[in-house]
């Protein structure tokens, strides 16, 4: 057996023998660009006290890595496809790794978000890769069941982060769950030398860089526009990244149209499927990831479970999402993707519609439906959509194709977290005033209005004046000061209570109203889909997959 493999999978007269074990390896690679994030909303607590995180800072922690992610990909995808996409998945997995052992170096706010967008360009490598390299190595009629093993990771992803992250916070710090990363990195990057044949498109003229930049442009706006405006308001800075977004995109498109070449055909998205295929995955991201913000806080913070805890009581997530694989990959072939799609993404509102019930008595098994459904939609839906892009590429755009697929779910999430947490935010702002009705300080209801954090540490902290009291009366000499201080304590004792009820009620609360909103734009999102959605392939995806057919094998 060769140490590297050198030989292109396309050259050979018969399928890749080892294509299986070169598919563990690019969904070891999708694993760590997910647990990336979904460790993060562990540890987030923790890095706020030791670092001293303003909410700003936090939420530039989590998003550093998703700017640079979300612009690059497509430029990058092109990249990959002309030169070598093996390439492209070993230079994101050093990128990636050395991203997260300068994160668990960082020691203030700054270096953490510069390493986390040093792990985002190497997640902008490494996502199209991933894709296009499994349909590079699979033939045509197991691509559909690789693709679906490459989505159940995600799922998998999705819960192992919050788990890893949880068991090391145990005994180590948050910068220990930047280490995650680095020994998956490592097995991964050997396993792609040894494991995954090389391959880049046979036929591919120059890349065109003016689209690609001009995507990164209008794409990064956007994204930052998406962070920036609903957190931290429409000022001078988001509206401006509004406008270059909308000049961005308006230049791409036009520039796209007209280049004998371009980095993307912005035709295809004329193309029922490939259209219908595109909005699914990012609504249904933009419901998953949205979901998944408010549910790890509920668990945190109102029913009070450790990191570890948390993990824990999302794997039904995790076990869901590969029981709907399992099935989709059964029932597609049968009733085809329209149905499955729509199947799934009516199970993804039927999760968010469970999740309006939520209220302060609420306990972790009242969460349990929602989590399963959830998981099962993802399984059902996303698989079938990402064979349905991925198939509408020739193979000297496969690295594109992945880029796209991976956009659509990028923007989905950023839109999830963006326009849901922000929802979240005002809805418990509003709940928790009120719940209190006059009965705090303004600038203590400013404080715990703040998020769900910041309201049990002013809870918290009238509780500890309660203590401090109840010691002063105990060595208080004179009695009538003494039964004052008692009194002054119990009072304050019971406000702490008040004010931890109210928290959790506000929150819980808010987590079903913005439920609801999520399931009010995955509903229509859903008759969107249903609409667009062709009953059987339409004649342009037969058009383009004949031509991808004729444009040849690729080689490295």
């Amino acid at each position: 057996m060769r140490l590297v493999m050198n030989e292109p999978a396309e050259r050979t007269d018969r399928p890749y023998a080892r294509r299986w074990w070169a598919l563990l390896v690019l969904c070891l690679s999708l694993l760590i660009i997910v647990m990336a994030n979904t460790a993060l909303t562990v540890a987030a607590p923790d890095m706020t006290r030791d670092l001293g995180l303003t909410s700003a800072d936090l939420q530039w922690v989590i998003d550093g890595y998703t700017v640079p992610y979300a612009a690059l990909m497509l430029l990058l995808g092109a990249i990959g496809d002309k030169y070598s996409r093996r390439g492209a998945l070993v230079l994101g997995l050093v990128v990636f790794g050395g991203g997260a052992v300068f994160g668990h170096l960082a020691d203030s706010a700054a270096t953490v978000i510069a390493a986390r967008a040093v792990m985002g360009v190497g997640a902008a490598l490494i996502m199209p890769a991933t894709l296009s390299l499994l349909a590079a190595t699979f033939p045509r009629a197991e691509r559909a069941k690789a693709i679906t093993l490459w989505t159940a990771t995600a799922g998998l992803a999705i819960a192992a982060g919050p788990l890893v992250a949880g068991a090391l916070l145990q005994d180590h710090g948050w910068s220990s769950t930047f280490l995650i990363n680095v020994p998956v990195a490592a097995v991964a990057l050997v396993g792609a030398l040894v494991l995954v044949p090389p391959s880049r498109a046979a036929h591919h003229g120059r890349i065109d860089y003016v689209g690609g930049l001009l995507s990164v442009v209008w794409i990064g706006s956007l994204v930052y526009m998406i962070i920036e405006g609903p957190h931290f308001g429409w000022d001078a800075k988001a509206v401006t990244a509004a406008a270059v977004a909308g000049a961005g995109l308006l230049a791409f498109v036009l520039w796209e149209l007209r280049h004998p070449r371009p980095v993307l055909d912005v035709r295809r998205f004329t193309q029922r499927r490939f259209a219908g295929s595109n909005l699914a995955v990012a609504l249904f991201f933009l419901a998953v990831f949205g979901a998944f913000y408010y549910l790890t806080q509920h668990l945190q913070f109102v029913l009070g479970y450790d990191a570890l805890a948390t993990g824990l009581r999302m794997l039904p997530l995790a076990g869901a999402v590969f029981a709907g694989s399992a099935l989709t990959g059964y029932l597609t072939p049968r009733v085809g993707m329209k149905w499955t799609v729509t199947a799934g993404m009516v199970g993804g509102t039927a999760a968010l519609a469970l999740l309006t019930r939520v209220d302060g008595s609420s306990a972790y098994g009242d969460l349990v439906a929602p989590l399963v459904i959830l998981g099962l939609a993802i399984g059902l839906a996303l698989s079938p959509c990402t064979d349905a892009i991925m198939g509408a590429f020739p193979e000297s755009e496969l690295g594109v194709g992945g880029a796209v697929n991976d956009t659509s779910l990028e923007l989905g999430g950023s839109l999830g977290i963006a326009i849901l947490g922000s929802l979240l935010s005002t809805s418990y702002a509003r709940h928790l005033s009120d719940a209190t009705a006059g009965g705090l300080p303004a600038d203590a209801l400013s404080t715990a209005q703040d998020s769900v954090g910041a309201g049990y540490a002013v809870a918290q902290g009238i509780g500890e004046k309660a203590r401090d009291l109840a010691a002063q009366a105990v060595h208080a000499t004179d009695p009538q000061q003494a039964a004052q201080l008692k009194a002054q304590a119990g009072s304050l004792a019971e406000g702490a209570q008040r004010m931890k009820e109210a928290v959790g009620s506000s929150f819980s609360d808010a987590v079903a109203h913005t439920s609801l909103v999520g399931a009010v734009i995955l509903g229509v999102g859903t008759l969107a889909v249903a609409l667009l959605l062709p009953r059987g392939a339409d004649r342009d995806d037969q058009r383009t997959e004949e031509a991808k057919e004729l444009v040849g094998s690729g080689v490295n």
